[in-house]
């Protein structure tokens, strides 16, 4: 039995969601409410330690991080597979999921707003202190400080929008020898990068995914959209 707990505008849930999709796998949904700081429970804390969504419980052991929890499903389950055969195509694979996971702070600085800033900035210094406490990472303790006492700038949000959209040049160049990002065939590698690309397109640099600008991209971004399994795993609007 697979269970899922994930938030569904959570860009490492629309991984995992993804995959298990492209899979052809059933699986029971538990949505994690963010806002209610529900990832920072006790009762969650021991299927994620990280404090973050998503966390995937097969047969009654837990995983976490979307990468990890991506190749697994591909090793663990029948169905297409998601992987590259070549070794070289796997590590070319895993370099992309590791440079979707280096961009995941500039993606934040555009997605909390939206939500989680709006619910921090209501807190008192004593609410804020004491949520603090049940955030094991220093660095998610850092983020919820921003998003509740200091919004990013103008300026960190140019510098977050520059850097979104050099992945997408990145990605133009890897598509020009090949319709996918790790090879010939679609893999985990471009599943990583479908959350990025889905907010680049709606709010952050919409520009940026256009056929004058980035065509393999652009022509990337159709097929992906086009897959079955894109809209079975509700990666709708953000906003």
């Amino acid at each position: 039995m697979l269970v899922l707990h994930h938030a569904w505008r959570s860009s490492a849930s629309r991984r995992v969601r993804l995959c298990l999709e492209e899979k052809g796998l059933s699986y029971e949904s538990r949505p994690v409410n963010m806002e209610k700081m529900e990832h920072h429970s006790a009762e969650y804390l021991k299927l994620n330690p990280n404090g973050v969504v998503p966390a995937l419980v097969h047969d009654g052991k837990p995983l976490y991080e979307s990468g990890t929890i991506c190749e697994y499903i591909d090793e663990a389950f029948d169905g297409p597979p998601l992987r590259p055969e070549g070794a070289y195509e796997r590590a070319t694979m895993r370099n992309w999921i590791r440079h979707a996971d280096e961009r995941i702070g500039n993606l934040i600085i555009f997605n909390w707003v939206h939500s989680l800033a709006k619910t921090a900035a209501q807190w008192s210094d004593a609410e804020l202190a004491e949520r603090l406490k049940k955030i094991p990472s220093k660095e998610r303790q850092q983020a919820w400080i921003r998003a509740a006492r200091k919004p990013y700038t103008e300026e960190e949000r140019a510098e977050a929008r520059g850097k979104l959209v050099e992945m997408v040049g990145r990605m133009e160049a890897a598509l020009q020898d090949s319709a996918w990002l790790a090879g010939a065939r679609y893999s985990i590698a471009d599943i990583a990068l479908v959350p990025f690309v889905k907010r680049i397109e709606e709010e952050i640099a919409p520009d940026a995914l256009t056929a004058a600008r980035h065509p393999r991209v652009t022509a990337w971004w159709e097929n992906i959209q086009a897959r079955p399994a894109f809209s079975r795993a509700n990666i709708g609007p953000f906003v």
